[in-house]
């Protein structure tokens, strides 16, 4: 029980009254005590188990829920709650405060003793208001910290960045006008090569003619030789058949007296 104690102090201005209160909590699972003073009375509310329960039942409430409601209303002082801390006879008092349900306004009211050494109990509050004031001040040495190291890292970050930025500014201009000039000599490279090879292709096709029309030419003179050879030759057949065809006209001739 003791390990999962949860602790609270509360400073309390309840209305018409000069001086505030000061509330000390130590809450747990199912019970929670409190330690009050106004710095020089004291009273405390020891809030057994079987208190809590009961009264968590009298409001259909699980007994985590209670103390989770109450811890809220005496760990902070709520704004629109009424706080009070009346008399309630033979030198107890009666602390209340109220809060809104589903539309309807409730209050819940514990019964306080005096403390039988009021000088311990505030002591004992202005302890735990010292110790959560060292701790509080240690956890705001330690952000603070911790916040100048992310603003010297920002301002590092900050000038780094600036740096690239210029360095950025300054490097584009540069590497845009270098890809222009090499895309320029790229250019005049591929023209330079587009004409020779144009160049080497008008000087290369014009002997290919000449060549060709020679070819054709000698063809040409060939086939003419032929024609004439052929002419002659048939010339000559001719020729051959016309005597062939006489002398045997002639052999009939000397063939018919018989």
């Amino acid at each position: 029980m003791e390990s999962a104690s949860r602790h609270s102090c509360l400073k309390l201005q309840i209305p018409n009254q000069s001086d505030p209160l000061f509330i000390q909590a130590t809450w747990f699972p199912s019970h929670f005590y409190l330690s009050i003073t106004d710095g020089l009375n004291a009273w405390f509310c020891n809030a057994s188990e079987d208190e809590v329960r009961e009264r968590a039942a009298q409001w259909d409430q699980p007994v985590s829920d209670y103390i989770a409601l109450a811890e809220r209303f005496l760990g902070f002082q709520q704004p629109g709650s009424v706080y009070g801390f009346s008399d309630a006879g033979d030198g107890h008092k009666r602390l209340s405060w109220t809060f809104e349900k589903e539309g309807t306004k409730l209050e819940w009211r514990w019964k306080c003793r005096p403390s039988p050494d009021c000088k311990s109990a505030t002591a004992g509050v202005l302890d735990f208001l010292m110790d959560a004031n060292i701790r509080l001040s240690e956890e705001v040495v330690t952000k603070t910290k911790s916040f100048e190291r992310l603003k010297v890292e920002a301002e590092k970050c900050l000038a780094l960045s600036e740096k690239f930025s210029k360095e950025k500014a300054e490097f584009e201009p540069a590497i845009y006008a270098k890809f222009v000039e090499v895309l320029n000599s790229k250019k005049a490279k591929l023209r330079e090569l587009r004409d020779q090879i144009s160049k080497q292709e008008r000087t290369g096709n014009l002997p290919q003619e000449e060549d060709e029309s020679t070819d054709k030419t000698l063809s040409f003179d060939d086939e003419s030789d032929d024609g004439e050879n052929d002419v002659e030759s048939s010339k000559n057949l001719t020729g051959t058949s016309k005597h062939v065809s006489t002398s045997r006209a002639h052999s009939r001739k000397r063939a018919a007296p018989r």
